[in-house]
């Protein structure tokens, strides 16, 4: 039997331990008003800014998306973009908010949120384009060599165009993809068009110029670059308490609102006829 002194010393641990959330991902968030994302540094999806605050086209939709769910604030931790979505399973985080493509494989691994936006892909190539890049294979027929994301769709499609693996610079940034062309290391880079304009502009002069986007295509046919938040599989409350709330915000014209100051516009927007799973099914 427990003393008196035994259980005074008890109380504060069982106090801290009612206090703290429990349930779902959804309920713990709301009840303490927070929920993690993770982010990789990627402009313009999601980043940290000058004055130290999460931002970035998805960060502020999903800080307007959680708040009509529930949920008022969120909190960010940056990692490597190909340790998304093993910070995602291991709990690092509760969602990523980075602009990550939907993709089959992904979607064995994670579950995805309705398409948020649609970021084809382009090529980073030098002044002039001297060696006429405009599709991967184009790439892989030209011998150069391809500077992509570690882990990124970008990778996906350049293995599905053919291009080897030797003549692939996996980057592990933006940055560093940015600036692996510019040094020569590479003499083409891939991402999406809106991440290589955003880092265009803020690096003018660099001898570079961005090709028109360009329609991946994975076993000969076509896929939708559409980029969506994701969960951990079996998040499903908030799966569907994030979806509704996100259709409304595009259907409202706010997303709009909220994107294009990061470089997104109409032609970003999903079609509303577009559906995660048909992204899942895609090659």
């Amino acid at each position: 039997m427990l003393s008196r002194r035994d259980l005074l010393l008890l109380a504060p641990l069982a106090l801290a331990a009612c206090a703290q959330p429990t349930g779902t991902t959804l309920e713990r968030a709301r009840q303490s008003g927070v929920l993690r994302i993770g982010i990789s540094g990627e402009r313009p999806y999601g980043y940290v800014g000058g004055a130290g605050e999460v931002t970035g086209a998805q960060p502020v939709v999903a800080r307007a998306v959680l708040s009509r769910i529930g949920v008022g604030g969120l909190e960010a931790v940056q990692v490597r973009f190909a340790d998304l979505i093993p910070g995602l399973r291991e709990g690092r985080f509760d969602m990523v908010a980075a602009g990550l493509t939907v993709t089959p494989q992904r979607c064995t691994e994670i579950a995805f949120s309705r398409p948020d936006f649609v970021a084809p892909p382009a090529f980073l190539v030098p002044d002039g384009n001297p060696r006429g890049i405009g599709t991967f294979q184009g790439v892989r027929r030209s011998g150069v060599r391809l500077a992509v994301l570690e882990g990124s769709s970008e990778l996906t499609y350049a293995r599905a165009a053919g291009i080897p693996d030797d003549r692939l610079l996996r980057s592990d940034s933006q940055g560093s993809l940015f600036r692996d062309v510019v040094g020569g290391r590479a003499q083409a880079g891939a991402l999406t068009a809106v991440s290589l304009a955003d880092e265009l502009r803020r690096n003018p002069g660099s001898g570079v110029e961005i090709t028109q986007p360009v329609e991946p295509t994975v076993d000969g046919r076509t896929v939708v670059p559409a980029a969506a938040f994701a969960v951990r599989l079996g998040e499903d409350d908030l799966l569907a308490a994030f979806d509704a709330a996100l259709a409304d915000l595009q259907a409202s014209g706010e997303w709009l609102e909220l994107t294009e100051p990061f470089g997104l516009d109409a032609r970003n927007l999903p079609d509303p006829d577009l559906t995660t799973a048909r992204l899942c099914a895609q090659p």
